[in-house]
Protein backbone atom coordinates (compact mmCIF):
# COMPACT_ATOMS: atom_id res chain seq x y z
CA UNK A 1 0.00 0.00 0.00
CA UNK A 2 1.12 3.71 -0.88
CA UNK A 3 0.20 5.98 1.99
CA UNK A 4 2.18 8.78 0.53
CA UNK A 5 0.15 11.91 0.06
CA UNK A 6 1.24 14.74 -2.58
CA UNK A 7 2.22 17.97 -0.92
CA UNK A 8 2.75 21.42 -3.05
CA UNK A 9 6.34 22.37 -2.17
CA UNK A 10 8.17 25.74 -3.26
CA UNK A 11 11.62 26.03 -2.86
CA UNK A 12 13.51 29.38 -2.31
CA UNK A 13 15.97 29.04 -3.46
CA UNK A 14 16.05 25.83 -5.92
CA UNK A 15 19.75 25.16 -5.55
CA UNK A 16 19.23 23.46 -2.19
CA UNK A 17 17.79 20.11 -2.21
CA UNK A 18 14.00 19.28 -1.72
CA UNK A 19 13.57 18.29 1.92
CA UNK A 20 14.73 14.30 2.60
CA UNK A 21 13.71 11.17 4.55
CA UNK A 22 17.14 9.85 5.43
CA UNK A 23 16.16 6.48 6.61
CA UNK A 24 13.21 4.23 5.37
CA UNK A 25 12.15 4.20 8.95
CA UNK A 26 11.82 8.22 9.45
CA UNK A 27 9.07 9.29 10.17
CA UNK A 28 10.72 13.02 10.08
CA UNK A 29 12.32 15.01 7.13
CA UNK A 30 15.72 16.91 7.58
CA UNK A 31 15.23 20.74 6.66
CA UNK A 32 18.10 23.11 6.46
CA UNK A 33 19.45 26.43 6.48
CA UNK A 34 18.87 28.59 3.42
CA UNK A 35 21.62 30.76 4.63
CA UNK A 36 24.60 31.29 7.11
CA UNK A 37 23.44 32.12 10.04
CA UNK A 38 25.19 33.85 13.21
CA UNK A 39 23.01 33.50 16.43
CA UNK A 40 24.81 35.51 19.00
CA UNK A 41 25.16 33.78 23.01
CA UNK A 42 22.22 33.74 24.33
CA UNK A 43 20.03 35.30 21.30
CA UNK A 44 17.73 34.47 19.17
CA UNK A 45 17.43 33.91 15.32
CA UNK A 46 15.28 32.77 12.69
CA UNK A 47 16.93 30.17 10.30
CA UNK A 48 14.85 30.51 6.53
CA UNK A 49 14.06 26.44 5.60
CA UNK A 50 14.04 27.14 1.97
CA UNK A 51 10.32 26.30 1.79
CA UNK A 52 6.71 26.88 1.39
CA UNK A 53 4.73 24.06 1.54
CA UNK A 54 0.37 23.58 0.91
CA UNK A 55 -0.09 21.52 3.61
CA UNK A 56 -3.72 19.34 2.91
CA UNK A 57 -6.48 19.15 4.68
CA UNK A 58 -6.93 17.34 7.58
CA UNK A 59 -3.24 17.48 8.44
CA UNK A 60 -1.01 19.84 10.52
CA UNK A 61 2.91 20.64 9.90
CA UNK A 62 5.19 20.42 12.82
CA UNK A 63 8.34 21.49 12.70
CA UNK A 64 10.38 19.70 15.37
CA UNK A 65 14.31 20.01 16.71
CA UNK A 66 16.87 17.50 15.30
CA UNK A 67 17.73 15.28 18.14
CA UNK A 68 21.19 16.56 17.86
CA UNK A 69 20.62 20.20 17.82
CA UNK A 70 21.28 20.89 21.28
CA UNK A 71 24.84 19.87 20.36
CA UNK A 72 25.33 23.12 18.37
CA UNK A 73 24.43 24.69 21.99
CA UNK A 74 20.64 25.65 20.41
CA UNK A 75 17.13 24.43 20.68
CA UNK A 76 13.99 25.36 19.44
CA UNK A 77 12.70 28.96 20.72
CA UNK A 78 9.41 27.85 20.83
CA UNK A 79 9.19 24.12 21.46
CA UNK A 80 7.47 23.40 18.72
CA UNK A 81 6.34 24.90 15.57
CA UNK A 82 2.90 24.37 13.97
CA UNK A 83 1.93 25.39 10.83
CA UNK A 84 -1.12 25.97 9.75
CA UNK A 85 -3.17 25.05 6.46
CA UNK A 86 -3.12 27.94 5.16
CA UNK A 87 0.00 29.20 5.47
CA UNK A 88 0.95 28.13 1.96
CA UNK A 89 1.90 31.33 -0.26
CA UNK A 90 4.29 32.41 -2.16
CA UNK A 91 6.19 34.38 0.52
CA UNK A 92 5.01 32.15 3.63
CA UNK A 93 8.74 30.60 3.83
CA UNK A 94 8.94 28.75 7.19
CA UNK A 95 11.67 29.57 9.42
CA UNK A 96 12.75 27.82 12.55
CA UNK A 97 13.37 29.92 15.59
CA UNK A 98 16.33 28.74 17.39
CA UNK A 99 17.91 29.89 20.64
CA UNK A 100 21.43 30.19 21.35
CA UNK A 101 21.83 28.16 24.86
CA UNK A 102 25.20 28.92 25.11
CA UNK A 103 27.71 32.02 26.36
CA UNK A 104 29.18 32.24 22.52
CA UNK A 105 27.71 33.15 19.26
CA UNK A 106 26.72 29.61 16.94
CA UNK A 107 27.00 29.72 13.08
CA UNK A 108 25.05 27.52 11.33
CA UNK A 109 26.02 26.41 7.76
CA UNK A 110 24.35 27.23 4.36
CA UNK A 111 22.26 23.68 4.00
CA UNK A 112 23.13 22.18 7.47
CA UNK A 113 20.10 20.37 8.36
CA UNK A 114 18.56 21.97 11.50
CA UNK A 115 14.86 20.69 12.16
CA UNK A 116 12.75 17.96 11.20
CA UNK A 117 9.17 18.13 9.40
CA UNK A 118 6.91 16.35 9.46
CA UNK A 119 3.06 16.34 9.10
CA UNK A 120 0.28 14.79 11.32
CA UNK A 121 -3.38 13.65 10.89
CA UNK A 122 -6.06 16.60 13.06
CA UNK A 123 -8.93 16.49 13.70
CA UNK A 124 -11.13 19.65 14.51
CA UNK A 125 -13.97 19.89 16.94
CA UNK A 126 -16.99 21.38 17.69
CA UNK A 127 -17.52 22.15 21.83
CA UNK A 128 -19.97 20.77 23.73
CA UNK A 129 -19.86 23.26 26.89
CA UNK A 130 -21.12 21.48 30.59
CA UNK A 131 -21.66 22.60 33.88
CA UNK A 132 -20.18 19.70 35.27
CA UNK A 133 -18.10 16.82 33.35
CA UNK A 134 -19.73 13.85 35.59
CA UNK A 135 -16.79 12.13 36.19
CA UNK A 136 -14.16 12.55 39.36
CA UNK A 137 -11.40 14.82 39.44
CA UNK A 138 -8.14 12.70 39.28
CA UNK A 139 -6.11 15.22 41.33
CA UNK A 140 -4.01 17.58 39.63
CA UNK A 141 -1.14 17.83 37.34
CA UNK A 142 1.30 14.49 38.87
CA UNK A 143 -0.99 12.64 40.34
CA UNK A 144 -1.11 10.00 38.29
CA UNK A 145 0.19 6.79 40.39
CA UNK A 146 -0.32 8.52 43.91
CA UNK A 147 -2.84 7.33 46.13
Amino acid sequence: MDDKIVVPIRRVDPDLPLPQYKTSGAVAFDLSSRVQLTIEARGIGYAPLNICVGTPPGYMFMIAARSSLHKRGLMLGNGVAIGDQDFCGNGDEYKAILYNITNSPVTLERGERIVQGMFIPIAKVHWEERADMGVPDRGGIGSTGRH
